[in-house]
């Protein structure tokens, strides 16, 4: 099953509530909630209060979205961890190490390893899935680097989201989405070209109608969540959520 949602960090200058309100008018059902402006790391007391205010709307907390890199140990797991059950959160999305898989020797692949199945087993007495942000500049940054990466981690909690990758063809994205099937857990929306120009959503049916086609096809439930709309708009987004729901036919 698809749901759809928003990311809070499209809108980081709005407040949790004027984001609760957006989500509501264009008909969404939850927010991947972020972790750097509207819900802190550790910030329990942001983390009730946003928790409150996005059941009492009838709207669900979809992922945290979390900063934590793996393998820099100035950053705290127990505090991400904290936030993302007192929100009530199902996923923690965190971030493959600080550099391209280009330039992760064995040493540092072997701390990322071992720091993504320690972070996995704690969240895993939480009944919490980790997955890692689809990026470049991180391990995931190769369609090859990201399966040989959740392969070697071999914890069934730790999955990845999935977005198109920026400067790929659509050939290319679409059999990534395809390898990481089995381990895919949700899906960053926004349609670019030809690098980081923000379009209408709608103007990319033609190659997102075969990305959703993929994940259409596997059991479970996943969230699509819109991200990164045209000039930070509520406009634009409001617009975007109607083409989302209509492929989703929500």
């Amino acid at each position: 099953m698809l749901k759809a949602g928003l990311v809070s960090i499209s809108f980081r200058k709005l407040s949790p509530v004027e984001i609760v309100d957006l989500v509501k008018e264009a008909g969404l059902s939850g927010i991947e909630w972020g972790g750097d402006v509207h819900v802190p790391h550790g910030d329990l007391k942001a983390a009730q209060e946003v928790a409150r205010i996005t059941q009492e709307a009838g709207l669900v907390t979809a992922a945290y979205g979390s900063y934590y890199r793996l393998g820099e140990k100035d950053l705290c797991f127990s505090a991400v961890l904290d936030t993302a059950k007192t929100l009530g959160a199902p996923t923690i999305r965190v971030w493959g190490g600080v550099r391209p898989s280009s330039r992760v020797d064995s040493s540092y692949y072997q701390t990322l390893v071992a720091d993504a199945r320690q972070i996995a087993k704690l969240a895993e007495k939480e009944n919490i899935t980790i997955a890692l942000e689809f990026h470049g500049g991180t391990i995931t940054d190769t369609n090859e680097s990201t399966v040989r990466f959740l392969t070697d981690v071999g914890v069934s909690n730790f999955k990845t989201y999935w977005q198109p990758a920026v400067d790929t063809q659509e050939g290319y994205r679409l059999s990534g989405l395809q390898q990481v099937r089995p381990y895919l857990s949700n899906i960053h929306a926004f349609h670019w070209e030809p690098h980081t120009l923000r379009r209408a959503l709608a103007e990319g049916e033609t190659e997102w109608s075969k990305y959703i086609n993929v994940v259409k096809s596997l059991t479970g439930e996943r969230w699509i969540l819109l991200e990164f709309v045209r000039d930070d708009a509520p406009e634009a987004f409001l617009e975007d959520a109607k083409t989302l729901k209509r492929w989703l036919a929500l």
